[in-house]
């Protein structure tokens, strides 16, 4: 039934991926499906915000991102799990809904966080948006 599934991680914020890696795993296990592991890296390149950062801090934290994704993924993942990992830019949701898209993935599971920040109350939960906007099933674990 499913292929690929997509688990879109916070590595700053644990509540992302603690009780939905489980699930996801469970799921891969059960379908013989991959892993694709998804971490969104923030658009600094806007006009106002980008003038603040150096012009290789895009590169740099791609790059840490990058070898903290495989961190997490040696201490958190299983060996008979295939995985794959993505980072893409932007903001989270549309991140997710665009990681989905390219990686052709059948599920998106992710973690609903309750704890809310103002942007949250503003523009919406990440979660629900992408629920709201992703063409493929979205699993949201409690």
């Amino acid at each position: 039934m499913y292929n690929r599934i997509l688990l879109p991680i916070d590595l700053n914020e644990e509540s992302s991926w603690q009780k939905a890696l489980p699930v996801a795993l469970s799921l891969c296990r059960n379908f013989g499906a991959s892993l694709q592991i998804v971490t969104v890296l923030p658009d600094y390149r806007m006009p106002m915000v980008g003038s603040f950062f150096p012009s290789d801090f895009t590169d740099k934290a791609r790059e840490a991102l990058k070898e903290a994704q495989q961190k997490f993924i040696a201490e958190q993942v299983p060996d008979d799990i295939e995985v794959h990992t993505a980072i893409v830019d932007g903001s989270p949701w549309e991140g997710i809904i665009k990681a989905s898209k390219r990686l052709e993935a059948d599920l998106i599971v992710m973690a609903s966080h309750t704890r809310r920040k103002f942007a949250d109350y503003v523009i919406g939960p990440n979660a629900e948006h992408v629920v709201h906007h992703s063409k493929q099933s979205v699993m949201i674990v409690r």
